[in-house]
C-alpha cells in the first residue's frame, strides 16, 4: 500500500505557527544586542550618544577603534591570549579525556574516587591559599600559570564519562583485550577517535573560558609582556573612562579634549566587545554542529 503523507491537523498548523513566531522574536531578541554593538562601534560617537543609532550605523566613523589601537600593547595580548587559548584548550581537553575513560571504566574504589572529584566541584580553597599554592611552585609572574590554571572541570569530565559510556559499546573493549591491547592503546586507537563530538564541545567550553579569562592575569601575572587580552582591554577601559575630575580640569582647560575624551569613551567600550568576542563567535560556528549532537549525547543520563 502506497505511503501518504498525513496532512496536519488544524490544531497543528496553529501550534506549528505559533510556535515558528515565538522562536523568530526569540531570535531577534537575541541577536538584536549583538547587531547593535557592532553598529554602535562603526557610528559616529555623537549620534551615539544621543541614541539615534538602531537599524544601521549612523555617519560611519572609526574613531573608537582608533582609539583602541593606539595601545601599543593590544597586539601582543592578543598574541598571547591565542597561545593561551590554543595550549590550554588542548591540555584541558586531553586531562578530560582521560579522567572521563579512566572513570567510566570499573576499578576498586571508584565511589571514593568519584566522591573526591565531585567534592572539588562545590567547595574549594579559596583566593589566598590558591595564590601561595600557586606562588611556592613556581607560578606567580610565570606565562604557564594562564595556561594550566582551571585546566580541569567536574562539570565537562561527567559530561564526556556520560558520552564514553553511552556511545561506545563495551564490546570494543572486550574485542580490544582479546586482541591483546592495553588501556593505553585502546583509549588511543579506540576512545579517541570515537569521540570527535564530545571534543567538539570541549573545545568551546574550555575555549571560551579561556579567551574570556581576564582574572588569573589580573592576579597572578605581574610583568605586563604576559597579560593575556582581556586584561589589556580592562586597562584600556579604565584608561578611556574619565574621571568627573578630569572632566572637570578638562572643560576649564580645553573643552575640546573634553569633547574628544567623550567621544572616545562613549564607542571604544563597542569597540571593546567586538574585538574580545570575534574569535569565541568564530569558535561557536564552526563547532555549531557538532557541539549541539556532543551537547545531547552527553546528558542522556549521568
Amino acid at each position: 500500500m502506497a505511503n501518504r503523507a498525513i496532512n496536519d491537523s488544524y490544531q497543528d498548523k496553529i501550534f506549528n505557527t505559533v510556535n515558528v513566531v515565538f522562536w523568530f522574536f526569540y531570535l531577534i531578541i537575541v541577536l538584536y544586542p549583538l547587531y547593535l554593538i557592532i553598529i554602535s562601534s562603526v557610528s559616529e560617537p555623537y549620534a551615539v550618544l544621543r541614541g539615534e543609532v538602531f537599524i544601521r550605523p549612523v555617519d560611519f566613523s572609526l574613531t573608537g577603534y582608533e582609539a583602541l589601537l593606539k595601545f601599543t600593547q593590544l597586539w601582543r595580548s592578543y598574541l598571547n591570549s591565542i597561545v593561551y587559548t590554543v595550549c590550554g584548550t588542548a591540555i584541558s581537553i586531553t586531562i578530560t579525556l582521560m579522567g572521563a575513560y579512566a572513570t567510566s571504566r570499573p576499578f576498586a574504589g571508584k565511589f571514593l574516587v568519584n566522591f573526591v572529584i565531585i567534592f572539588t566541584m562545590f567547595f574549594s580553597g579559596g583566593l589566598i591559599p590558591t595564590f601561595m599554592v600557586m606562588r611556592d611552585i613556581g607560578l606567580y609572574n610565570n606565562p604557564l600559570m594562564l595556561v594550566l590554571y582551571g585546566s580541569f572541570s567536574v562539570w565537562n569530565l561527567m559530561v564526556s564519562r556520560t558520552f564514553i559510556k553511552t556511545t561506545i559499546p563495551g564490546e570494543l573493549y572486550e574485542s580490544a583485550v582479546l586482541d591483546g591491547a592495553s588501556h593505553i592503546r585502546y583509549f588511543t586507537r579506540i576512545v579517541v577517535p570515537l569521540c570527535g563530538t564530545i571534543v567538539a564541545v570541549l573545545c568551546v567550553y574550555y575555549g571560551v573560558s579561556k579567551w574570556n579569562d581576564y582574572f588569573t592575569g589580573l592576579i597572578y601575572i605581574r610583568d605586563r609582556q604576559w597579560l593575556p587580552l582581556q586584561t589589556i582591554l580592562r586597562e584600556i577601559l579604565a584608561q578611556l573612562q574619565v574621571s568627573s575630575a578630569d572632566l572637570l580640569n578638562a572643560m576649564m582647560d580645553n573643552p575640546a579634549d573634553y569633547v574628544n575624551a567623550m567621544r572616545r569613551a562613549e564607542v571604544a567600550k563597542y569597540c571593546i566587545i567586538v574585538v574580545s568576542t570575534v574569535p569565541a563567535v568564530v569558535l561557536y560556528v564552526t563547532m555549531q554542529k557538532y557541539f549541539v549532537k556532543g551537547v545531547m549525547i552527553g546528558s542522556i543520563k549521568g
